[in-house]
């Protein structure tokens, strides 16, 4: 990994600005129909900002760092921004439950917005994360002044993608859950270092359904519904947008991270929004979801900024990635790009992979014990995620290896990928969690991509299909393709104790003895999009 290739990437060049001499407007209160009032700021240049675009970003974070990370920028750079504390926190009224009440005061907020004399006939909606999934909730009924949306780093159903039922993925939800309750407490800001580590032992309570007391002191709604509801159950109705997507009537620009947390559900929404015909375009870069960008500033000028003046935007693909190991943005047709296909990779005896078919021999095995769980180093992560060295988790005894010889020549992965492990456990109940990595020269071993399924019936051999995050990648020549299988990737994924009991109220951890099988009846595999004639 180039470091410092990657760093430069998080930073774009923007606009030089048209002013700084600004003014605030603070303490705006935007009424919602059930008698709330939402408070809000306006930035806006101190001369001639009535009338301009305005910026509209809904935030549940207060509006203090982002207005210096995005309010000011804009406001600098030709737009005027309404910066509006979602319901519950940060002075606005009523209680934050959160991604079930964007809707409704979404469209209030709209709808209050296009009636002050100072808005103009140009709104853009902006925002990342919990700022860009409210862009979603109202998508399908924008009123007429809308012109584009920027969701960065985000996606229609938000934690949703996180609850499924073959793969929970504990670290992210729990650990925002924990944020929302603890951001408005007194000195926060200096006490975050001590929340981290009080939260990270939380993550091995047992049970979980103790661990957010454990982590804050009190109990979080939101901690116990992602604990005990998943993403199909009936608690998350109202949050999921998906639905919403394929109507949405202004153009999008979507931005994303190789790394970020909502990157398949990000994608997911920009294919829905192209094969319904609508206006879009997709930017994936080298980012986890914790890493600052200003792409959506850049974006919100380049592609927003002409669209609110009736201009078109500057042309490009309507697909930009960043391709990692050649460290380049490249610009393609479509996501999938066409011109890959799926490229099969078998696991083989003496942990080799290759595209040959695997021959006659014995199953590989591990021990998993969930008292010790496989540990999540790097990837897609909120802190310390990203492309890392994973010497040393490769060197545990319940992760195995499998090993191309050094390439003859590179070779390009761009688009989704997945697996077929076929695997047997001693206990009905366990998780296959494979991961994609770069070995090179020396013989560091640097991870792309990587994905977990758990599975129910898992003490008979079957095959595991893992869906691993998307990717696009370039194998240097001389390098080696590699795979790891392992059964956890904790605390980014919840420990599977083995017994079936639900994550909430387990408290057995039951250790599990683990094999891979790869012969020509069980051709375990990788499939990795590769360029295809």
């Amino acid at each position: 990994m180039r470091l410092s290739s990657h760093l430069i990437q998080r930073f774009m060049k923007l606009e030089p600005p048209i002013t700084r001499n600004l003014v605030v407007e603070r303490g705006l209160r935007v009424p919602m129909p059930d008698g709330v009032e939402l408070l809000a700021d306006r930035w806006a240049p101190r001369t001639g900002g009535d009338g301009l675009p305005t910026a509209l970003i809904r935030c549940p974070y207060g509006r203090g760092p982002v207005a210096l990370g995005m309010a000011r920028p804009l406001a600098e750079r030709g737009y005027q921004v309404l910066l509006q504390s979602t319901r519950g926190g940060f002075g606005s009224g009523g209680a934050f439950d959160p991604m079930r009440q964007e809707r409704e005061d979404g469209l209030a907020t709209l709808d209050w917005l296009v009636k002050q004399a100072w808005c103009g006939e140009a709104i853009v909606l902006v925002g990342v994360s919990y700022m860009g999934y409210v862009q979603w909730a109202v998508a399908d009924a924008l009123p007429p002044q809308v012109k584009a949306m920027i969701p960065q780093m985000t996606e229609s159903a938000l934690s949703l993608g996180f609850l499924s039922r073959d793969s929970f993925e504990l670290e992210t939800p729990f650990g925002w859950g924990v944020l929302t309750a603890t951001q408005e407490r007194p000195l926060a800001l200096f006490r975050q270092p001590l929340q981290t580590r009080r939260t990270r032992r939380a993550l091995r309570t047992l049970p979980l359904s103790g661990s957010d007391v454990a982590a804050v002191g009190k109990r979080i709604d939101y901690v116990q519904d992602i604990l005990a509801h998943d993403a199909s159950a009936p608690r998350w109705e109202g949050a999921d947008h998906r639905h919403r997507v394929a109507a949405t009537g202004v153009p999008v620009s979507s931005i994303g991270g190789w790394f970020d947390i909502f990157l398949p559900g990000q994608l997911r929404d920009f294919q829905i929004l192209r094969s319904s015909g609508r206006t879009a375009r997709l930017t994936v870069g080298p980012w986890t979801h914790a890493e600052f960008t200003n792409l959506g500033v850049q974006e919100a000028v380049e592609f927003g900024l002409a669209l609110a003046r009736g201009e078109e935007p500057p042309p490009r693909e309507p697909v930009r990635l960043y391709v990692m190991g050649e460290e380049a943005w490249r610009g393609f047709d479509a996501w999938p790009p066409t011109g890959y296909a799926p490229t099969r990779f078998h696991l083989q005896p003496n942990g080799g992979l290759s595209t040959s078919a695997p021959a006659d021999s014995p199953p590989d095995a591990y021990r998993y014990d969930p008292a010790d769980p496989t540990p999540a180093v790097g990837g897609v992560r909120m802190s310390d995620g990203g492309r890392v060295d994973n010497t040393a988790l490769e060197a545990r005894p319940d992760v195995l290896t499998y090993t191309t010889p050094a390439l003859e020549e590179a070779l390009e992965v761009v688009g989704e990928v997945s697996a077929e492990i076929w695997f047997r456990s001693s206990l009905p109940y366990a998780d296959v969690f494979v991961r994609l990595c770069d070995v090179d020269e020396r013989g560091r071993s640097t991870n792309v991509c990587d994905g977990l399924v758990s599975l129910a019936g898992a003490d008979e051999v079957r095959c595991a299909a893992v869906r691993l995050w998307p990717t696009a990648y370039r194998f240097a020549r001389g390098h080696r393709v590699r795979v790891q299988v392992s059964s956890g990737a904790f605390p980014r994924y919840a420990r599977n104790p083995g017994t079936g009991e639900p994550h909430a109220t387990a408290t057995r951890m039951v250790p599990a003895d683990q094999t891979i099988h790869h012969d020509p009846t069980h051709p375990s595999a990788i499939l990795l999009p590769t360029p295809h004639p």
